[in-house]
């Protein structure tokens, strides 16, 4: 296949995926104290956060790279694949735009929860993000298995929704290790935004599945 401009800034997903994973890999450094296993990763962008200035450095790709690959995978889907999985990836965008500008206007105060109407905002954010990205991964799944002919995308919805569960499950269920758990959540949905962005690359094609429309 002949791939176009909207096809190479696919490898968007790849790059807002590094750039979140250096963030929150290296910025603990500038942090001292930070435990990882027990602190969440908004800990580390927080306004009083010593990391803050770190964080802001090494992810300044993630947001902006994950909207573009988003964005243009709509852009190539539009008419093409089942009406299910196309809406999914909508609802998706629709939530990598609600996390980008909700964490960038509503960061945490202080690292934990101190009350005040902007952390208030972050969790809202927050339940926005999770209640977004796990009906836009249902969707993915049910439309992928209910057509076949992408079986593998909807395979990789249910990663991302199973890593999304078990984060929430074991924040509640094992508290001392919340920073742990909630990783599995955020990974899951950068990782997928990548995934879209490696099929968007490959022009929705892998092996025998071919674009289709319903």
């Amino acid at each position: 296949m002949k791939r176009t401009l909207v096809n190479f800034l696919g490898l968007l997903g790849i790059v807002s995926l590094l750039s979140y994973t250096a963030a929150v890999v290296f910025s603990p450094l500038a942090y001292p104290g930070y435990d990882w296993m027990r602190q969440v990763v908004s800990d580390l962008s927080a306004v009083a956060a010593p990391s803050r200035e770190l964080w802001n450095q090494l992810s300044s790709l993630y947001g902006i790279c994950g909207i573009v690959n988003t964005m243009m995978v709509c852009v190539f889907i539009e008419g093409k694949l089942s009406k299910n999985i196309r809406i999914g990836i909508y609802v998706f965008t629709v939530m990598n735009w609600i996390s980008y500008l909700g964490y960038s206007l509503f960061p945490l105060s202080t690292s934990g929860f101190a009350g005040t109407f902007q952390d208030i905002m972050h969790v809202l954010v927050t339940l926005a993000v999770v209640s977004l990205s796990i009906l836009s991964l249902a969707l993915i799944m049910v439309g992928g298995y209910r057509h076949k002919q992408y079986k593998s995308l909807a395979v990789w919805a249910v990663v991302a929704l199973v890593m999304m569960f078990a984060g929430a499950i074991g924040t509640g269920a094992v508290p001392q290790y919340l920073g742990v758990f909630e990783r599995f959540s955020l990974f899951a949905v950068v990782g997928f935004n990548a995934v879209l962005g490696i099929y968007l690359f490959q022009g929705f094609r892998f092996g025998r599945e071919q674009i289709f429309k319903k």
